[in-house]
């Protein structure tokens, strides 16, 4: 059965990791996906080529989320490509870890830039054209929760996604349009594996924290996404998913 055959969506940041996952899990549901990436032009080529050969509809779709005529471009392909929008997955983001001694004002902008004023221009674009029934997904972090040491920026912009969360849940309840977000825990992508925390003793320590006892993978953050673009989570909004595999 295909939850989300007719249905149309956009996922930011989906040339590798978790987006990549989401575009495809959505996909292999019957949507039409918008694939954005910033600077991975093969990355997002070769998720839509997976999605293409399942039997899929996807495309590629440049775009910096924080630029405000960048966002509104990636909206509007998914309008131009296959005439309407009803899911949009923020997963565009960007993450670094310092004391606070060492955080910079240029650090702080480029997280909170990404992190933060990239979902609020995205949705700003995509507002205009979400109907009732449409589905905001936003990926926050299971950091907003657990704090970690050297983190206060990028804690920071995901604690504003929750508070933004909950915020245009009220906000677009009104219109029939839900708005929810999934905090991951530690997940195994490309860019936890080049910054070297997979395999690391920080890894280990988390995996001692979790009841089930892993890292988590890109599908088990996806199918959750998947799960809140359907119609199955219908009564859900405003909620903050804790994706951790049981981290806390």
């Amino acid at each position: 059965m295909s939850k989300l055959k007719g249905k149309v969506a956009v996922v930011t940041g989906a040339s590798k990791g978790i987006g990549a996952a989401i575009a495809k899990s959505l996909a292999a549901e019957g949507a039409s996906v918008v694939v954005n990436y910033a600077s991975s032009k093969w990355g997002a080529d070769k998720v839509v080529a997976a999605i293409t050969a399942a039997g899929g509809k996807a495309v590629a779709v440049s775009g910096d989320v924080s630029k405000p005529e960048d966002a509104q471009g990636i909206i509007a392909a998914a309008i131009k490509n296959y005439g309407r929008l009803d899911v949009l997955v923020n997963n565009s983001g960007v993450y670094e870890f310092s004391p606070i001694d060492a955080i910079t004002v240029e650090s702080f902008h480029k997280l909170f830039n990404i992190n933060v004023l990239g979902l609020l221009l995205t949705t700003q674009a995509a507002v205009k054209h979400l109907k009732e029934g449409a589905s905001i997904i936003n990926i926050g972090s299971g950091a907003s929760r657990i704090t970690p040491a050297n983190s206060s920026v990028y804690t920071g912009t995901k604690g504003a996604v929750d508070a933004i969360t909950g915020v245009l849940a009220r906000e677009l309840g009104p219109k029939k349009i839900r708005v929810n977000s999934i905090n991951p825990g530690i997940v195994e992508t490309e860019g936890t594996v080049s910054a070297g925390f997979i395999g690391s003793d920080w890894e280990k320590d988390l995996i001692n924290q979790t009841s089930l006892g892993r890292t988590g993978q890109p599908n088990d953050i996806a199918s959750i996404a998947t799960f809140l673009a359907s119609d199955d989570s219908a009564w859900l909004t405003g909620e903050q998913l804790l994706a951790s595999g049981g981290l806390r």
